[in-house]
């Protein structure tokens, strides 16, 4: 078998099948193998998270399609793994299990478990086409006529194309048949309209950051769906950033909604009724709770500087809705080079979901982040290179 990409999900594919005792060839085009899974998470690899269900995942043929991945390979199961290679973890917030040492040390230990069980891995080989005469995939690569009983292709998405990021995988895979979701960058900053004169207030704002709770009121509206973080969010010079931001833009589309609650966990206007807080401004009691210049450009003009008793029901409700219940409409999603992943890729109607394995093409499995399934920030992307790497290892050839 052939694996094109030695990236997390193509690792773990070889490791898997080689353990088989299949006869594993891995062609990874850079020049080491795993370059993004070193860089992820700051060098730290954030490489699961203690709850992952189909739930975090966008997939447009369904989050179900994640489900029996998902079920055969667990955090814990990962979890194992990191003990069997005596790499120390540390558990962050929101349940993210970090590395802590260089996620280098990671590839490390999936290459050598690869390449103790026998599979042949090769850097610096970028393939150029591939095909099939119903027998054998046949890959032309770094000069070279490859030729295997199945193929596999884990060669990621265009995001974050400074790691290593392009889209050679969606090429290979149109030439093989399949349909390409077209990609947009996801877990990336959002962009807000300077032309807009409330958003332009914002930003004003570069380098404030704080922990609020964001949602997406137009899904909520929609039955079973409920898309609301809270989490940290980082003004910056061209709109929003940070995990809160991040990890709406997976869902965000374009002209849609952003309600972003300033100040979770607590009730502005209980705070403006307290008997101690009439004789303060708006200005300045909010001011105790959110950063000053973040306080200036959400409070209605007319209202900041009057003293807290002289303001009406009608009032308080305005201010308390500015903070609390503030709409913004992102002008935009940053490019591919500030994404993380991307979402979009090969079709999963096209894909068995139990083994990853074509629906169109015998013995062919596309995994990763090549499909059109994306997770959450928080480690669920890597995961899911485990997971479907996993499940089209123990399935190929069988």
């Amino acid at each position: 078998m052939i694996i094109l990409g030695a990236g997390a999900s193509g690792l773990f594919c070889a490791r898997e099948a080689a353990g088989r005792g299949l006869r594993v060839l891995l062609l990874e085009r850079a020049a080491a193998p795993g370059r993004k899974l070193a860089l992820s998470g700051g060098g730290r690899a954030n490489f699961t998270n203690r709850a992952v269900s189909p739930q975090d995942y966008y997939c447009r043929h369904g989050q179900e399609f994640c489900g029996p991945a998902l079920a055969s390979f667990r955090p814990e199961d990962m979890l194992r793994l990191m003990r069997a290679w005596n790499l120390p973890i540390e558990e962050r917030a929101h349940g993210q299990l970090f590395l802590t040492v260089p996620a280098q040390r990671l590839v490390q230990a999936l290459t050598r478990d690869c390449r103790e069980r026998g599979c042949r891995l090769l850097c610096n080989i970028s393939a150029n086409g591939v095909s099939s005469d119903g027998e054998l995939f046949h890959v032309q690569a770094g000069g070279t006529r490859w030729r295997g009983k199945a193929l596999i292709l884990a060669l990621g998405s265009p995001a974050w194309p400074q790691a290593g990021g392009s889209g050679m995988g969606y090429r290979l895979a149109q030439s093989l048949g399949h349909t390409v979701i077209p990609p947009r960058p996801a877990l990336a900053p959002l962009r807000l309209a300077s032309d807009d004169a409330a958003d332009a207030a914002l930003l004003e704002l570069a380098g404030v950051s704080l922990p609020v709770r964001i949602s997406l009121p137009h899904m909520n509206r929609e039955k079973g769906t409920r898309r609301i973080w809270e989490d940290d969010l980082l003004f910056t010079h061209e709109g929003l950033s940070g995990p809160a931001a991040l990890k709406a833009s997976l869902f965000w589309r374009e002209g849609a909604e952003l309600r972003v609650d300033f100040l979770p966990g607590r009730n502005v206007e209980t705070l403006l009724d307290a008997p101690q807080a009439g004789r303060q401004t708006a200005r300045t009691l909010l001011s105790r709770h959110l950063p000053q210049r973040l306080a200036d450009a959400l409070l209605p003009a007319t209202l900041a500087r009057r003293k807290i008793a002289e303001l009406s029901r009608n009032a308080r409700r305005q201010i308390a809705a500015a903070v609390q219940a503030r709409i913004l409409t992102p002008s935009g999603v940053a490019g591919l080079k500030k994404a993380e992943v991307c979402s979009g890729g090969v079709d999963a109607c096209e894909i068995d979901p139990q083994t990853m394995r074509s629906l169109l093409r015998p013995n062919l499995h596309i995994i990763g982040e090549l499909l059109d399934v994306t997770g959450l920030l928080g480690g669920y992307n890597l995961h899911w290179a485990w997971a479907s790497g996993m499940a089209a290892g123990r399935s190929v050839l069988k």
